[in-house]
């Protein structure tokens, strides 16, 4: 059967509007552009593929769809910038197969003027039609958020802007078989623009509270407390609450690339944010050290290796950082993850602990990085010898707290 949708890079953007797409009927076929990971289950890859979703085996059946999604990921390379090296080919290999009347949208996380100026050429140069004429153009940020069981793609407002009225309005019609309710852009580049806007709120406000969780250990301040009486205020605060590091595969950007300077209150957002592991580490050692131990050699087990609870994605986990610097202090690093059957950490296997409790009442330390639903938390605030929570989840008093 003809799908009706090609997606285009199947990781952490792709495949979940891929699974919304199949969820809503759409014939839909898959296009890899490198080797990604996505976060569905293989329950999910299961319902995928026998609700219709085929992977293409020739980017010759891109040119059999009505609309293609080019959900490429983009990395930061080692410039600190957005890599594009993905959507470039990606861009490509549809501009051989692109037909007249196609819809082209772009989901990739992008710079403001990507659209207009990067990916248009290469679909024109490469297909001889004209974007905003002989084909629709649009750009839409991706809104996925694995694990949230409350906003799905159903009830999460889509926004688009695209080239031209006429390929707002063919992205619109696309995206309305999918969600409840669409938001128009003025344009591509406003829509790559609320891609960024949304990305570095979410950096910057949980860099203010990493802050705050320092600035308030200091002041020997219950952070916890503070943020459970701040998020009562019914207007002008979001809680936000800090953590061992900033995970996933939404990099903070700060514009360098296209416009030649920088935001510089996401620069300082990223310096605050990436400092965390380390702060996590001098947490911990210090405690090993209150209660009489050196790091090294003390045994030290890490609980949720993930970037998010309840998933097995590892995308950008500080969980990495924190236990290489364990491993530097000469400390016996072990971990346990119900997600997580093995873990390497500087090539090397990190002993997975079987049993949780067992391996907590062991260990010298135990650091929580990551509450996955199935930990019995006040269980293992008693079974633990030591316990440094960074996540503020477990019952007052039963650990030490970031």
């Amino acid at each position: 059967m003809p799908a009706d949708l090609a997606v285009i890079g199947l990781g952490p953007f792709g495949l979940p509007l891929a699974q919304a797409a199949v969820a809503a009927g759409i014939p839909t076929v898959g296009y890899r552009t490198g080797p990604e990971a996505g976060s569905l289950s293989a329950a999910d890859l299961r319902r995928m593929l026998s609700g219709g979703f085929r992977h293409a085996t020739s980017p010759t059946e891109l040119g059999r769809v009505r609309t293609a999604v080019i959900c490429a990921p983009t990395p930061r390379g080692p410039d600190g910038a957005l890599d594009l090296t993905q959507v470039e080919a990606a861009a490509r290999t549809l501009a051989a197969q692109l037909r007249p009347h196609t819809t082209v949208v772009l989901e990739s996380a992008v710079p403001p003027g990507t659209t207009e100026d990067l990916l248009r050429p290469l679909l024109e140069g490469g297909s001889r039609l004209r974007a905003g004429r002989d084909f629709h153009l649009a750009y839409s940020p991706s809104r996925v958020d694995p694990g949230n069981r409350d906003f799905t793609p159903a009830n999460t407002p889509k926004v688009i802007g695209g080239l031209t009225p006429a390929c707002t309005e063919s992205a619109a019609a696309f995206y309305s078989r999918l969600t409840d309710k669409v938001v128009r852009a003025r344009g591509p580049r406003e829509a790559e623009a609320v891609q960024l806007l949304e990305t570095n709120f979410r950096h910057v406000n949980i860099a203010l509270v990493n802050e705050m969780a320092v600035l308030c250990h200091d002041l020997g301040v219950d952070l916890w407390d503070v943020i459970r009486c701040a998020e009562t205020k019914p207007f002008g605060f979001q809680a936000f609450r800090p953590g061992p590091g900033v995970g996933g595969h939404t990099v903070p950007q700060d514009l360098t690339a296209p416009a030649g300077r920088t935001l510089r209150m996401v620069e300082l957002a990223q310096q605050v944010n990436s400092q965390m592991p380390r702060y996590v580490v001098q947490r911990a050692a210090a405690l090993l050290n209150e209660h009489g131990k050196s790091a090294r050699g003390a045994r030290v087990l890490l609980l949720g290796v993930t970037y998010k609870p309840d998933l097995a994605d590892q995308q950008g986990t500080p969980a990495r950082e924190i236990a290489v610097r364990l491993m530097e202090l000469g400390a016996s690093v072990s971990y346990h993850d119900p997600h997580v059957p093995s873990w390497n950490v500087l090539d090397r296997p990190v002993p997975r602990a079987d049993s949780l409790y067992e391996a907590a009442a062991d260990a010298d330390l135990t650091i929580l990085l990551q509450q996955h639903r199935t930990y019995d938390l006040q269980g293992l605030s008693v079974k633990a010898q030591l316990l440094l929570d960074t996540r503020g989840a477990t019952p007052t008093g039963a650990a030490h707290r970031l």
